[in-house]
Formats: structure tokens, sequence, C-alpha cells
């Protein structure tokens, strides 16, 4: 049963990191790449009035954010985790990919920024994330 709930609050830790993590890059993107005049990218309002003026560079912190934010979130999911370690860094991507396909709906952006957050910001970012805690823990103990 201790094994259950760990695995539990490692998921819900992975995904608070991860998404703490997203949220930080997000937040940081518009003082690293400028975006056109008026541009408002902290509503979903905005978001949706800039769509046709941002560009495939506007495009990259977004996926970034994903990614990372999926990745140290399996990471930590992994880390803390008691056994299926990699099972629970899916789950985490898993979450991850179900509020991506969910923006998807909600945030207009191009088809193929979708097509490549859906496929690679998640559930290989997660599988990622595992397989760094593997490397770093096989690291120590060899």
């Amino acid at each position: 049963m201790k094994r259950i709930i760990r695995n539990i609050l490692a998921v819900i830790i992975g995904a608070l990191i991860g998404g703490i993590t997203n949220s930080a890059i997000i937040y940081l993107a518009p003082s690293l790449i400028e975006y056109p005049a008026g541009v408002d990218t902290t509503t979903v309002e905005g978001l949706k009035a800039a769509a046709d003026s941002l560009t495939a560079k506007h495009y990259l912190f977004a996926f970034l954010a994903h990614a990372l934010g999926t990745l140290v979130g399996g990471f930590f999911a992994a880390l803390l985790g008691v056994k299926k370690e990699a099972l629970l860094a899916l789950i985490v991507g898993g979450f991850f990919l179900i509020g991506g396909i969910v923006a998807s709906f909600m945030i207009p952006a191009p088809t193929w920024f979708i097509f490549l957050d859906l496929l690679l910001a998640y559930i290989p970012m997660a599988w990622l994330g595992y397989k760094i805690k593997v490397s770093i823990i096989n690291n120590k103990m060899g």
C-alpha cells in the first residue's frame, strides 16, 4: 500500500514540477523573443487575436515549454516513484498530452505546430525524463 501511495504522490509531484517548469518558460518567453506590438500572450483571447501575427520563432518557446515541462515532470515522477518508474513518467506525459490536445482546440496555432507539439513534446519527452533518471542512477551506482 505504501508503494501505491508513493507512486501516486510521485505522479502528482512530477506533474506539479513539470507544470511549474512549463509556466516559467512561457512567462520568460516574451522577454527573450520580441512579440509584435500590442500582442498579449497572457490570455487565450490575446493569443487568439495575435495568431495571424505570430511566426515560427514565437512557437519555439511554446514547444520548449511543453517539451521541457513534460521532461522534468517525467523525470521527477520516475525519480520519486517506486518500481514501474517508466510508467509513472508516461502517466505524467499522458496528462500533459491531454492538456496539449485541449489547448490545441482552444488556442489557434498552425497545423505544423500542433502536430509537432502533440507528437514530440509529450510522450517522447516523458520517456526521455525516465531515461535521464535511469542514466543518473546508473552513473551513481557504477
